[in-house]
């Protein structure tokens, strides 16, 4: 490369003296330890500015956890169909919020064959009588009736 070109010239030259192989030896080595103890200064700034770095970092990340997990309690107190519509679903249905249904006006159909496999299975008279809205008198008639 030219120097016209724009580079800056080479100072890998080496300047002429009258020392000697042994004393340009020395100096090289001199040279060298100037060398490594600039790196070795500049390695444990590094490491410092590394450290400071991870740490400002980790502080960072827990500070952005608590607040994410702030804002997902106050969402949470909060408009919960706005939770059900950021939930994702495979179907791609949104905004579907379980409701408890008012099940006071349903009616169960009292099949005896059914109340009687369910006896069979270890079902409690009282427990039938329950799921079944009867009494446990009427559960203990259909069981004792042939069928």
């Amino acid at each position: 490369m030219d120097k016209s070109w724009g580079a800056s010239p080479s100072n890998g030259f080496r300047v002429r003296t009258n020392a000697s192989p042994e004393d340009r030896a020395t100096e090289r080595a001199k040279a060298r330890e100037v060398r490594a103890g600039e790196r070795s200064i500049l390695m444990a700034q590094r490491i410092e500015a590394r450290t400071a770095s991870r740490d400002a970092d980790a502080v960072a990340r827990e500070q952005a956890r608590e607040e994410r997990r702030e804002q997902e309690r106050l969402r949470a107190t909060g408009d919960p169909h706005a939770e059900a519509a950021r939930r994702h679903r495979s179907s791609g249905r949104k905004d579907v919020v379980r409701e408890q249904r008012d099940t006071r006006s349903y009616t169960t159909v009292v099949d005896a064959g059914r109340m009687r496999e369910l006896a069979r299975r270890g079902a409690s008279p009282s427990g039938l009588a329950g799921a079944f809205g009867i009494t446990v008198d009427a559960v203990e008639a259909i069981l004792n009736e042939p069928g």
